[in-house]
This record gives C-alpha cells, sequence and structure tokens, in this order.
C-alpha cells in the first residue's frame, strides 16, 4: 500500500506526519496522530474500522473519548459520521488502494495451514531477504533475553559478577529446575560466594542448604559434613531459606539430575575466580569450551544423590550442554554488557554462534520439513524467534517473509 498519494473520500490529500502510538485498550485505536488533510493540518486521534457504520454499532457517537478523531480508517465507507459539532469526520477508504490480487494473495497467506502460514511457500523467499531477517530475528530475541538481565542490574546494584552467577544458576537448573534455581541464586548475596569459593564443599554447602537438598539424616559422611558447614554459614551470614518447589528430578537423564548441576556449578566458580571477566574477554567457542571445562567433587564422581554410591564416572560438563550456558547465558550477558558499556558486538556474537551446531528441538525439525535447514545455533536462534513472535502471533505483515510473498 502506498502511503504517499492517500486522500479522503472527498478528495482531499492525506499527508501523514506522525501515526501516534497503536493504544490496544479502550478509546481510538491511535492516540496523538498528526496528519495533514488539503491544507490543514490536525493532530489527534485515528479511530479504524471495517466499515464507517460500525462508529454508531459501537456507540462512539455517545463516547467523549471519540470527540478528538481526526481521520476515520475503514475499508468501506458505507455512511458518514458527524461530530457532536455536525462537522464531517475525514474518512480513508482504504479498498481503494488495495487490489484484489494482493487481497488474494493475503487470504492465500493466511489460509489456514497445519502449522504456519506460509508452510508451502516459505522455502522460494529469495536467500537475501532470508538472511536479513534471520539476523533481525536473531537480536530481536537477544533483546527478549536481556530484560531479566536488566532486572537482575537493578537487584545488585550493577554486580555483573552477581547477574552471571543468577543467569548460570538459572540455565544449570534446565526448564524443570531453573526457577528454583535462580531463587536459590538470589538468596545469595554474592558476596558469600566469593568469600566461600576457597573450598568446593563450602559452595556445595551453601547451593544445596539454601535449595533445600542436604538429607536431615544422612548416612554418608560427606552430606553430614556440608549439613554441619551449611548450619555454621547460614549462622553467620543470616541466610533466610527461599520459599521453592520441591526440585525435580523427574524425567531427568541421571547426568542432568539437579544434585550433578548444583555440583557443577560449584565446581565452576571454586575454579574460576572473576568468572565475568573471563566471560566477557573470551573471543571464540573454544575459549568458553576450556572456561566450562570441569567436572565435579569426588563424592558426585561416585553418587548421583546423597547416599546412593554408583559406578565411578567424572562427570564433566558435556559440549551440548555448555552449548546451552553460551546460547542461553553467555551470548545474552555479552549482548546486554555491550549495550550498558555503549559498544557494538553485533558481528562478534553472530560469529560465535556461528560456531555453534543447531539446535535440536520440534519447531527447527519442522522448519526443516518445510526446506529450511540450519546450519548453526544463529540460525536456530532466528527461527525460534519467527515461530513465536510472528508465526504464532499472526503477525505475516510484520514479517519480512510474509511482505515478500505478497509481493510476488
Amino acid at each position: 500500500m502506498d502511503f504517499n498519494n492517500l486522500k479522503t473520500t472527498n478528495q482531499e490529500v492525506i499527508t501523514i506526519i506522525n501515526f501516534g502510538q497503536y493504544i490496544q485498550q479502550e478509546g481510538p485505536d491511535f492516540f496523538n496522530a498528526q496528519i495533514v488533510i488539503g491544507n490543514q493540518k490536525w493532530a489527534g486521534n485515528i479511530e479504524i474500522h471495517l466499515k464507517s457504520s460500525d462508529w454508531y454499532v459501537h456507540h462512539h457517537e455517545k463516547d467523549d473519548n471519540y470527540n478528538n478523531v481526526i481521520l476515520h480508517v475503514v475499508w468501506e465507507n458505507d455512511t458518514p459520521i458527524f461530530r457532536k459539532d455536525n462537522s464531517e469526520i475525514p474518512v480513508l477508504e482504504l479498498k481503494n488502494y488495495v487490489s484484489k490480487e494482493e487481497l488474494n494473495k493475503y487470504n492465500q497467506l493466511t489460509a489456514q495451514k497445519s502449522w504456519i502460514y506460509c508452510e508451502n511457500q516459505i522455502e522460494k523467499v529469495p536467500i537475501f531477504v532470508f538472511s536479513n531477517w534471520q539476523e533481525r530475528l536473531f537480536f530481536e530475541r537477544l533483546e527478549r533475553k536481556s530484560n531479566p538481565i536488566k532486572q537482575l542490574l537493578q537487584e545488585t546494584e550493577n554486580d555483573w559478577e552477581a547477574v552471571l552467577f543468577c543467569m548460570l544458576a538459572k540455565n544449570f537448573g534446565l526448564n524443570t529446575n531453573g526457577d528454583m534455581f535462580l531463587k536459590v541464586a538470589k538468596s545469595i548475596t554474592f558476596s558469600i560466594i566469593r568469600k566461600e569459593a576457597l573450598e568446593v564443599k563450602y559452595l556445595e554447602a551453601l547451593l544445596f542448604g539454601q535449595a533445600n537438598m542436604l538429607p536431615t539424616n544422612a548416612e554418608d559422611a560427606y552430606p553430614k559434613e556440608l549439613k554441619s558447614w551449611f548450619d555454621y554459614i547460614a549462622l553467620k551470614y543470616k541466610l533466610e531459606k527461599p520459599a521453592i518447589a520441591p526440585i525435580q528430578f523427574f524425567k531427568h537423564r541421571p547426568d542432568n539430575f539437579p544434585t550433578i548441576r548444583l555440583a557443577q556449578l560449584a565446581m565452576l566458580y571454586h575454579l574460576h575466580r572473576n568468572l565475568f571477566s573471563k566471560i566477557i574477554e573470551a573471543k571464540s567457542i573454544l575459549e568458553m569450551y576450556q572456561i566450562f571445562n570441569i567436572s565435579v567433587s569426588d563424592y558426585w564422581k561416585t553418587h548421583y544423590n546423597f547416599d546412593k554410591p554408583s559406578p565411578k564416572k567424572e562427570k564433566a560438563m558435556a559440549k551440548s550442554f555448555i552449548d546451552l550456558l553460551i546460547i542461553n547465558t553467555i551470548i545474552p550477558i555479552q549482548f546486554a554488557f555491550a549495550i550498558n558499556q555503549g559498544k557494538e558486538n553485533s558481528e562478534h556474537l553472530i560469529y560465535l554462534l556461528s560456531n555453534i551446531p543447531p539446535e535440536k528441538n520440534t519447531i527447527i525439525e519442522k522448519f526443516t520439513t518445510f526446506g529450511i535447514k540450519s546450519n548453526n545455533a544463529f540460525q536456530t536462534q532466528a527461527l525460534l524467534q519467527l515461530k513465536n513472535e510472528y508465526c504464532n502471533q499472526k503477525k505475516c505483515l510484520q514479517c519480512a517473509i510474509g511482505i515478500e510473498l505478497l509481493k510476488e
């Protein structure tokens, strides 16, 4: 649709200076718009209807919120609408600007499919268009992921090490225990982590104790020792346990048990002082793999849970799990930190994720069946944003793919 050649139904030229603010609540659809009709400049609100007669169907003539409407945008102008002073509200009739061919294309695009509207056409989108849109989608997703980081920054008085600790804890908990692990991390002032990192057992005592996972009547000597240490540390720092749901083991493989993940998190902070600085300064995926190349303490090499011995295993963090941490924690942290410092690191972030294998989930697999194959995590992150924020929301007219298909 050409916004440069608009006219009212009375053939007065419309020039849009500012669309105003889209209001999704009671009152006109667009607030504080600025337009020129003929030679007269107007400032006010814009209302949108399918037919102009809907103005009366919705009883706007009785609502003072609509007194300042300066333009009525409709598909079909079937009746004139007047203000209280009997002046007629200018009308933009859209059917004069949209061809039947364009309308048919839109109807075909949005006709109900099994998964997404453009599933039969998406493969035809030019690579140049698709690649540029992927980059935009990727950074939209990063913006969304950076919101919790901004919130944590406020809560921790701009302590980036504390923010990293909280975000890592959440992602060590995976989908099942992530929220509980985050509450545990937030319940421990990060200065305590710094002080107690000298011994890994102190950190384990802190994390397992705050997560309410230490057995009260342990048989093994190690959990008894952790319980004693936790009681001492909790008293020393006046810790209060967070109100959390029980930590879940159900449906997890043993290497993903919350006990193992907390033990790995404790070892990570025992081995790496100033972890945030190391993460920010890492220039390659290989450097990040080296940072997270950790195992667990001796007790957990022969246990998956307290008081239950198992065959000895190192239980080092798997490369696939490190990839998840990089995607969901490290990259968003680097992105948020660069913005905070007024720096630009877009190309660096794309480079990092382009060196991580594509994620495996039902959404990515489904796109593959439509001819959209991902070669790396940068592309899969973009596709997740596309599906969740555009396809699921039916925002085809705000999607570069939808617009390109309508052009053809």
